[in-house]
């Protein structure tokens, strides 16, 4: 006889959330060897996302699939990067951490912070591990740059991260076309206020990219941080 938990992974299998794997990355969870799960699919627009085949596209690999290939990976790889798209978008996220989990992997995730609902669930029962959370804008240009109006919900996923002990980044991707200085200290001031203390992550569009929608080439190669005022720490990535 199936139990009720034999039943929801049966349920849940029979469709397919996973877009591709990436079997190896020693870039994407800080100080671990990793591999990736894409999810399909993504409640955002960004205009600069890079990934229009993911958050577009229909799922290619069930939980099983996943599981299989995690399977021979036990003992290999530190970690599990649930990245896409967006991962907590999807019902099968919970029981596929649950497996993960059973199986000895570190999880991380990428998330837009449109869930603050499923991020306390899996911080609070001990499905996460770290955190990378994207700090797309400030209200003013967030649903310009988002086409979404998860403002709100993205501030109760920091507040959950802040007053959790587990360890998360927030980041920001900048275009010169979408992002100013002015913007980039109004977001710090927001980070501030809700006592943000770790390091933001400042992450340079790269030109020539297949994105969401048609961007000129950012003009810019760094941000000038000595103009910023904060008492955070601020490090750039893609600065070639």
């Amino acid at each position: 006889m199936n139990t009720n938990k034999e039943h929801i992974l049966s349920n849940i299998n029979a469709v397919k959330p996973i877009y591709s794997i990436t079997p190896f990355t020693l870039l994407d969870f800080p100080d671990k060897t990793a591999c990736i799960l894409w999810y399909a699919g993504c409640n955002m627009r960004c205009l600069y996302c890079y990934n229009p085949d993911i958050v577009l596209g229909k799922g290619k690999l069930s939980i099983d699939d996943a599981l299989a290939f995690l399977k021979t990976r036990r003992n290999l790889l530190d970690g599990v990067v649930m990245s896409g798209g967006e991962c907590t978008s999807h019902k099968t996220i919970i029981p596929l951490l649950q497996e993960i989990k059973k199986l000895g992997f570190l999880v991380k995730i990428d998330t837009n912070g449109s869930n603050p609902k499923v991020l306390k669930y899996l911080i609070e029962n001990s499905l996460v591990d770290y955190v990378a959370l994207d700090f797309k804008a400030a209200i003013n240009k967030f649903k310009l740059i988002t086409k979404s109006d998860n403002y709100n919900d993205f501030i109760e996923t920091l507040i959950t991260l802040i007053k959790s002990k587990i360890s998360f980044e927030v980041r920001t991707t900048i275009h010169s076309d979408l992002l100013k200085i002015n913007d980039i200290q109004e977001m710090i001031d927001v980070l501030e206020c809700y006592n943000y203390s770790g390091i933001y992550y400042l992450q340079h569009y790269r030109n020539n990219s297949n994105t969401l929608s048609a961007l000129n080439d950012s003009k810019n190669k760094y941000i000038d941080i000595s103009a910023l005022k904060t008492h955070l720490i601020i490090h750039e990535r893609n600065l070639c």
